[in-house]
């Protein structure tokens, strides 16, 4: 972190055992995210005329290149932050994932969802179980009853338009989790 944690108290008094708390869990946040600029903590207790004993409000705010990263952990959401030590881990923790988020972000780690396979039935043997699907590479996929969903392996036909998820089977490439696609069947994995 390249300037001190900022720790500021309103509506109780500051306490070395607290701040030491919020300062070992800031200099955890390093490892999350090496380029923090600065922490700054706001700890208060806010005025509850209507309950007894206190809630405490925790404010984590990061500043890193380009953004600005709060977690706050309100009283109103969380009675078990009548705890402060409570109420400080669950904001670091919100911010800890924020963090997270934000590197994988700035690393370029996106996530990315395989398209789902596209082709027609071949071939079908309803005695066996089993069918043939072409796909538009002019690959032959074989598939099992029980890899189709909706319980619809009685629906297909020669030339029924699936999708489907590819893996690798005893025998090389096979189609699971395959979806009938027509007019009445249109679903989209």
């Amino acid at each position: 972190m390249q300037l001190p944690v900022q720790i500021t108290y309103r509506g109780l008094e500051a306490s070395a055992a607290v701040d030491a708390d919020i300062r070992a869990k800031a200099a955890k946040l390093d490892q999350y995210y090496d380029h923090i600029m600065s922490c700054r903590v706001m700890v208060e207790v806010p005025h509850h005329h209507s309950r007894q004993g206190n809630t405490y409000h925790v404010r984590v705010d990061v500043k890193v290149p380009d953004q600005e990263l709060v977690a706050s952990r309100d009283t109103a959401k969380y009675d078990s932050h009548e705890d402060l030590y409570v109420a400080i881990r669950d904001a670091f923790a919100a911010v800890q994932r924020q963090l997270e988020d934000y590197a994988r972000h700035r690393r370029g780690d996106v996530k990315t969802h395989e398209v789902p396979g596209h082709g027609s039935v071949v071939r079908l043997d309803p005695e066996k179980g089993y069918g043939i699907i072409a796909d538009g590479a002019g690959r032959e996929l074989y598939f099992h009853r029980n890899s189709v969903l909706d319980n619809a392996f009685t629906k297909l036909a020669i030339g029924s338009e699936v999708r489907f998820a590819e893996e690798t089977g005893d025998r090389g490439p096979q189609a699971s989790s395959v979806r009938l696609v027509g007019k009445h069947h249109l679903q989209t994995a």
